[in-house]
């Protein structure tokens, strides 16, 4: 890029700049000294390729969606929390918003994430102990007792059952008297990942993806502001995959979804700002940074140049970010505080919309109050008193980021060509019944790939740490510690006596025939080929139980068995 295109664009930045709005704060640094909001080349330089590092604010975003960075609004503390019953974590998110915390986000319990109530033979043992147990709309109404859902962004991650969950969530809403269609928040229901790594489905991927292209239609006619798709990379990673990998797998997953919505004839550029992106921060710093830039830099083109977005919002990036729990230790425990802070600030330098921050006994339960506050302190130390937020991506420019940058995004492609190979394998006359990258995960999916490759990169890294290649401090080098035992959360469980007991009991008072010709009406929909939201949301109103409905379509599509891979 020449001296002069470079000139004409730090223009095209500050005009944005000076024309948006900014945070009232003190944008300096802890000596006193004025810093400017970005930085690029000096006036007159000639920076070969610039055009693909660019401006804050401008395609292809590498260094962010917005020209003032930070400094209009910083990242969202979004706090991942549940455990117990709904009435322990309401307790726990109010500590949490009370504490400074910026949004919520639900962590769920095994059976829920699985369709299962609280009663059923497969919970037993489970209720309550990885997240909060929610059989029905009324336990959703308790977990956000006294928090105006109107007023509050709300992450939730489920993908299996997520349809039903979101059904709840509304009708929780409505209970508040808060108008469904204000709502704002997340909804995970991404069901490629569970197929490649978390493995938490229900069905086989066609009645999953039937489902998720209803609540895409749904909200995009009823719930504008609200993102029914979060496209997690993060079990992805956490499962063993490199970040190239990460990268890759979640944004081709992202692609399959964009073309589930244009095969739904739904306009990309209403329905692609609906769809957000959750990563893994790793303990690697700069390939981290590296990993968030290039991501936006591929979401950005791929949305204009494949599948026609002319929005900028259409060409968005936006993203939600979590500390690698794989990088915890149960072995000195105490170590593991500096190394959120670390992937905590290497998500900030990358440009994370939202953070939640693990705390440190996680390797070991369910966060305590005293982890969890110094997990949520950690975030605040950041944005507070290190001067992060004061300077949109402090590393562009960088030769070292760039490099690692740009590295990633050619792993990425090379990648991205395999799948739709695999695309092209399963159907050879071109005729996707989706698309072609859809087309190339189902089969990717079918065959065992991804898992296999995941799997592969795991095994390469664990003979590395077993080498002594890697190493993990604490673990297998500087083993010697003084630290004693941590007094942890535990779940009682008198806490399953309790849901369950609770569960008859709303069993017992409600109306059993509007329950069953609800159910009744939701699969008259499912084998019409109606959309589905509405059929759901009036069982979640009459009390029908998350395993009522789950279970139902489990026997109308049948459920799905993992093929058998050696």
């Amino acid at each position: 890029m020449d001296a002069a295109a470079m000139e004409e664009g730090r223009r095209r930045w500050q005009a944005r700049y000076d024309a948006a709005r900014k945070r009232a704060a003190d944008f300096t640094t802890l000596s006193g000294d004025e810093v400017e909001p970005a930085y690029g080349p000096r006036p007159g330089d000639v920076y070969d390729g610039f055009e693909r590092i660019g401006w804050p604010g401008e395609f292809p975003y590498t260094r962010g969606l917005y020209a003032t960075g930070y400094r209009g609004r910083t990242w969202t503390i979004r706090q991942f929390a549940g455990f117990g019953n709904a009435e322990q974590t309401n307790e726990r998110y109010k500590l949490i918003l009370g504490a400074g915390g910026g949004g919520l986000s639900v962590a769920f319990d095994m059976p829920t994430l699985m369709g299962r109530d609280s009663d059923d033979a497969h919970a037993l043992g489970e209720v309550g102990h990885c997240g909060v147990a929610i059989d029905s709309a009324a336990d959703m109404e308790v977990l956000f007792r006294d928090i105006p859902l109107g007023d509050i962004t709300t992450s939730m991650t489920i993908s299996g059952p997520a349809v039903p969950v979101f059904c709840m969530y509304l009708v929780a809403a409505e209970r508040q008297g808060v108008d469904p269609g204000v709502l704002n928040g997340t909804l995970q229901t991404d069901i490629f990942k569970e197929y490649i790594a978390q493995k938490e489905w229900l069905f086989t991927p066609e009645p999953h993806l039937r489902l998720i292209g209803d609540l895409m239609e749904y909200c995009a006619e009823r719930i504008p502001a609200y993102k029914p798709l979060s496209v997690s990379g993060y079990h992805i990673r956490e499962a063993g995959s490199t970040a190239a990998q990460e990268l890759a797998y979640t944004l081709a997953d992202g692609f399959g979804y964009v073309e589930l919505g244009l095969s739904r004839g739904l306009d990309v550029d209403a329905f692609a700002p609906g769809l957000s992106f959750f990563f893994d921060a790793h303990v690697d710093f700069f390939e981290e940074i590296a990993k968030f830039r290039a991501a936006r830099r591929i979401w950005a083109r791929w949305l204009r140049d494949v599948y026609g977005a002319r929005t900028e919002k259409a060409q968005w990036l936006r993203f939600h970010t979590q500390t690698a729990g794989v990088s915890l230790t149960a072995q000195q425990p105490y170590n593991n505080v500096v190394r959120t802070a670390v992937e905590a600030l290497a998500a900030v330098l990358g440009g994370t919309n939202s953070l939640h921050t693990n705390a440190l006994d996680e390797t070991l339960a369910l966060p305590s109050e005293r982890a969890a506050e110094i997990a949520l302190r950690t975030q605040q130390v950041l944005m507070e008193e290190t001067g992060v937020a004061n300077v949109a991506d402090p590393l562009g420019g960088s030769w070292y980021v760039e490099q690692l940058t740009d590295r990633i995004e050619a792993d990425a492609e090379k990648i991205f060509d395999r799948i739709r190979e695999r695309g092209r394998r399963a159907h050879p006359d071109g005729q996707h019944p989706i698309g072609p990258i859809t087309s190339g995960i189902l089969r990717g999916i079918e065959d065992g790939w991804f898992t296999g490759e995941i799997a592969e990169s795991a095994f390469r890294y664990q003979r590395s740490l077993e080498k002594g290649e890697k190493k993990i401090v604490g673990v297998n080098c500087h083993t010697g510690s003084v630290t004693g035992d941590l007094e942890i959360l535990r779940v009682s469980h008198e806490v399953e006596r309790e849901q369950v007991r609770a569960l008859a009991a709303r069993k017992g008072a409600r109306d059993d025939a509007r329950v069953r010709a609800a159910l009744a009406a939701m699969l008259t929909a499912a084998r019409d080929g109606g959309n589905m939201i509405e059929p759901m949301l009036a069982a979640v109103r009459a009390e029908a139980t998350l395993g009522e409905i789950c279970d139902a379509l489990r026997d109308e599509w049948g459920v799905y068995t993992e093929p058998a891979s050696f």
